[in-house]
């Protein structure tokens, strides 16, 4: 995986790289937005670490330069914490959005979660999986019963998405609340029971008994097609 880190600041530039080789990324940095993109242009990145507060140009500025033909996550890094850079960053094409200082096992776990979230799906994977019960085009989201289509808040498509990627296979508590939460939302099991039940009475034929979405107490949840 190779990481373009981009940042003015030589000292954070050098611990980001030396924590990120450590943990065998592949890293080339930056200290503009200039070099960013030309390097960005002469080795497409796998993922982009970027502070908004550079020298020749806004931070902006580079993830829309980026975002023309780049599809890579992008994680702003920045001292700003006002609403309206965040939501500048955002819309502009960027992923996550870190406030300076942070910690590294933050900004790693951020890694990781947008490094899933951007994975390629099994080219052999199906794009409609279906149920007794019900009927999923990941493609188009949508979900259909025997009534009709299913209306599902960003969140419950989210948790089923991810559930319904990973077929049979336990999916823990810790990765679903990163993934569809984001870190530090770990400890917060309530919000899967809360949502699992939601689902459950959407979708699930008995939901006090479900066949699909299934717990595993203490461990995680697994999509049963």
């Amino acid at each position: 995986m190779n990481v373009l880190i981009v940042d003015d600041d030589r000292q954070l530039l050098r611990a980001l790289a030396i924590n990120l080789r450590a943990r065998r990324y592949d890293v080339e940095t930056a200290a503009d937005g200039a070099s960013a993109l030309a390097a960005a242009g002469r080795r497409p990145p796998g993922l982009v670490i970027l502070d908004l507060g550079l020298p020749d140009m806004n931070g902006v500025e580079v993830v829309s330069g980026l975002r023309g033909w780049c599809s890579a996550p992008i994680i702003v890094l920045s001292a700003r914490d006002a609403q309206a850079d965040k939501v500048a960053a955002l819309d502009a094409g960027a992923d996550d959005y870190v406030t300076k200082p942070f910690g590294m096992d933050e900004l790693l776990a951020r890694i990781r979660a947008a490094l899933r979230r951007a994975a390629v799906p099994d080219p052999g994977a199906p794009a409609v999986v279906r149920t007794e019960a019900f009927t999923i085009d990941l493609a188009a989201k949508r979900v259909t019963t025997s009534e009709g289509d299913v209306r599902l808040t960003p969140t419950e498509w989210s948790l089923l998405e991810m559930l319904v990627r990973n077929p049979g296979k336990l999916v823990s508590q810790k990765q679903l609340l990163q993934d569809v939460w984001g870190p530090g939302y770990e400890s917060e099991t309530n919000y899967l029971r809360v949502y699992m039940a939601q689902l459950r009475r959407k979708l699930e034929l008995d939901p006090a008994r479900p066949i699909h979405l299934i717990t595993e107490p203490g461990m995680g949840y697994r999509f049963q097609p």
